[in-house]
C-alpha cells in the first residue's frame, strides 16, 4: 500500500471559508479559535503542524464583534520598540474606535496560531472586513445559497463520519 494516500492535490487545496461575525452569536475568542483552526488546516485530514495546509478565511461585519464581561474596556494591548521608555498601551475600546474590529480580530487570531515561520503567512490568508460587502465573493463554495462550511447537514455527515472511522492498527 502505498504512503502517500490522502495526500493529493485536492486534499492540499485551499477553500475558502466565509464567516459572518455580525450574526454570529460567539464572543471574540470563540470565533478567532475556529478562524485559527481554520487557517492552520487543523479541520483536514492530512493535517501536520509543519506544514501549511490551511485554507482562507474572510470575516465580514467584524464592527459588530462583541466580547463578554469587561474586556472591551479593561483589556490593552501592548507594544515596544526595545528602547527606553518607548512601551505604548491602547486598550481594546480604543483600538476599535481608530482601527476597527478587523484589527482586533487579527491580533487575537494571531495569538491563536503557533509562533513561528509560518505565522505571518497564515494570517495574511485572512481576510476581515467591517462591512459585510467583500471582493471574494466569487471565491467562496456556496451550494444553494448556502455556504458550505455552515450547513448542518454537512456539520452532522462530518460528524458521523469520525466516529463511524475504524480507528487504524498500530503497525510495528
Amino acid at each position: 500500500m502505498s504512503q502517500t494516500v490522502g495526500k493529493t492535490r485536492l486534499a492540499y487545496a485551499r477553500s475558502w471559508h466565509l464567516i459572518d461575525v455580525g450574526s454570529d452569536p460567539r464572543s471574540l475568542g470563540r470565533i478567532a479559535s475556529s478562524i485559527a483552526v481554520a487557517l492552520m488546516g487543523k479541520h483536514k485530514p492530512i493535517y501536520d503542524p509543519s506544514s501549511d495546509c490551511g485554507d482562507y478565511v474572510v470575516a465580514v461585519g467584524c464592527h459588530d464583534l462583541h466580547t463578554t464581561g469587561k474586556k472591551r474596556f479593561q483589556k490593552k494591548y501592548y507594544t515596544h520598540t526595545t528602547r527606553p521608555g518607548s512601551l505604548k498601551e491602547i486598550t481594546m475600546d480604543r483600538m476599535f474606535a481608530k482601527w476597527g474590529g478587523a484589527e482586533v480580530l487579527r491580533k487575537a487570531v494571531s495569538g491563536m496560531l503557533p509562533k513561528n515561520r509560518l505565522r505571518k503567512v497564515r494570517l495574511a490568508r485572512l481576510k476581515a472586513f467591517e462591512g459585510v460587502a467583500h471582493p471574494y465573493k466569487e471565491n467562496i463554495v456556496k451550494v444553494g445559497g448556502r455556504s458550505i462550511a455552515e450547513m448542518p447537514e454537512v456539520k452532522e455527515t462530518l460528524a458521523k463520519a469520525k466516529a463511524a472511522a475504524p480507528a487504524a492498527p498500530a503497525q510495528r
